[in-house]
């Protein structure tokens, strides 16, 4: 298996080292309806172990700590890691954020009993490898909890031309049927999938230099009335809006060891 390029690790921490503190304190990020069936999909009761990969400025994990949860944060970017950590401050959560690969774990085996991620996926290369690692992680009979973007296959290329318009350490976003592929080759158990679209301005955290282009490409989309990027987008008072087709799956991890 191709390991990720190094070029690619290092556009996902230029990308997030440059926007570190304006992506923390965007409200779609803690919108308060998607939060609340983030945490309801995590099940946290009191007392769990709970690992956020790639937990950026910690809101997750600070939410999930509010549940009396025992959570980690990993993040690859060292400017995430300390918006996290002073988030944890702010708020008053106890939360261990440390700076870490998402495809190269260093926790032990079986160390969790939830492993999340959110919004992560369309940013790496080898989603399955996460996947993978997150499930070697969770102990038998724990739960992975994957959020991301999941557009449909017809507007999936579209999608994602768009989105690395906006930001270049996208990769691709996985349609769900994709996702749930994922799982079952990592050997997981499907248990639910949720869904929702998370409504965003299309001008926030969008480099300058990218606007033109990324404007231009929207404008042309709301003006053929073909929804061809599967955002819906559409011009608001405020500039172009749109949404982002969310999904999130909860799958559990077997505590039956397969045969080789």
């Amino acid at each position: 298996m191709i390991e990720p390029s190094a070029s690619h690790a290092a556009r996902i921490v230029s990308q997030f080292t440059r926007w570190a503190k304006p992506f923390s304190e965007l409200p779609i990020h803690a919108e308060t309806d998607s939060m609340a069936q983030t945490v309801a999909a995590c099940s946290i009761a009191k007392g769990m172990k709970t690992l956020d990969v790639a937990c950026g400025p910690g809101i997750v994990a600070c939410e999930l700590a509010r549940s009396e949860a025992q959570v980690t944060g990993v993040d690859l970017t060292p400017a995430m890691i300390e918006q996290a950590r002073q988030r944890a401050h702010r708020l008053g959560c106890d939360v261990d954020f440390q700076i870490g690969d998402a495809q190269h774990l260093t926790f032990e085996d079986a160390s969790f009993d939830r492993v999340v991620t959110r919004y992560s996926f369309h940013h790496m290369q080898e989603p399955g490898k996460t996947l993978t690692e997150m499930a070697r992680v969770c102990r038998p009979d724990g739960m992975i909890i994957v959020i991301d973007a999941t557009p449909t296959p017809e507007c999936q290329k579209a999608y994602d031309y768009a989105e690395t318009l906006r930001d270049p350490s996208h990769t691709s976003a996985l349609t769900l049927s994709q996702l749930h592929a994922l799982g079952a080759e990592a050997g997981l158990s499907l248990v639910a999938t949720y869904q929702y679209r998370l409504e965003s301005r299309l001008s926030d955290q969008v480099a300058p230099e990218d606007w033109p282009a990324l404007q231009a490409l929207f404008a042309r989309d709301i003006a053929s009335g073909k929804n061809t990027l599967g955002m819906d987008a559409w011009e608001a008072e405020d500039g172009v809006r749109f949404y982002f087709p969310i999904s999130i799956v909860v799958w559990k991890k077997s505590s039956v060891t397969p045969v080789a």
